[in-house]
């Protein structure tokens, strides 16, 4: 028979978990993990190693000795609580709306349970904002080969209407409408937030400030493609070649 059952019921009360706590954490029933404490059953090896590795433990030491309390404060306590506090901190659940979901998002944006249940994505940036990620579907915030093409994704925070007076004309916003969902540099002029696209052929949109039901300022930008980075130095030969020539014809 091995120290499993016993050196998990000196883990738990370690760390301070219940036989209901500690069972879920390893996908165990209660029941389950009572016969393994008392002996009546051993466990199969992935839940051995399971547990060996959630407190890196080595597989023997959890089966062929009795670990002792001081030996289980030095196991991993300091790295576990450094890696949960690291990842609350760095990771946020973002409610992203695609084009799967936009429409009904059109209609139901204000709804809690609504924005709740849209899937959500996990990425590194830090905010104590609402924020909601929006997936691009069109070419208006591009110019040339530069911008925001679709399938890229803005991250934008919750933005007051009440404050749209303060928006700059250097500011995107995603601005959500009754039918509508504008991703555009935004400007207020009287009673209208006027909406400016990047690329050049698409007319501004003027859109009354009473018929927004969402404002949302874009913090970040992810790209779905690498974009393409120009040669700072070949282009600085490029330019002194031309204004050599300029200066060698002058002189003809």
């Amino acid at each position: 028979m091995s120290f499993f059952g016993k050196n998990i019921k000196k883990i738990r009360k370690v760390k301070g978990l219940n036989q209901h706590a500690f069972a879920e954490l390893f996908g165990l029933k209660r029941a389950t993990l009572g016969a393994y404490e008392e002996g009546r059953s051993e466990p199969k090896i992935d839940t051995v190693i399971k547990v060996a590795n959630y407190f890196s433990i080595l597989i023997d030491d959890l089966l062929r000795s009795e670990l002792t309390v001081n030996q289980l404060l030095q196991f991993k306590e300091d790295l576990t609580l450094e890696i949960e506090k690291l990842e609350k901190e760095s990771i946020l659940n973002i409610p992203i709306v695609t084009g799967k979901n936009q429409t009904d998002y059109l209609k139901y944006c204000d709804k809690p349970k609504f924005v709740k249940d849209l899937p959500v994505i996990c990425l590194p940036v830090e905010s104590n904002s609402d924020l909601r990620a929006f997936t691009v579907h069109n070419l208006e915030m591009t110019s040339g080969e530069t911008g925001i093409y679709p399938g890229d994704i803005v991250i934008a925070e919750k933005y007051p209407i009440d404050l749209v007076h303060l928006i700059k004309k250097t500011d995107l916003v995603v601005a959500i409408v009754e039918d509508e969902l504008v991703l555009r540099y935004a400007e207020k002029k009287d009673d209208l937030l006027i909406l400016e696209a990047a690329h050049k052929n698409i007319s501004a949109k003027n859109i009354l400030i009473q018929n927004i039901k969402e404002l949302w300022l874009v913090k970040h930008v992810f790209l779905m493609n690498l974009p393409k980075l120009k040669d700072t130095f070949e282009e600085k030969l490029i330019f002194l070649e031309k204004e050599l020539a300029k200066l060698n014809s002058s002189k003809k």
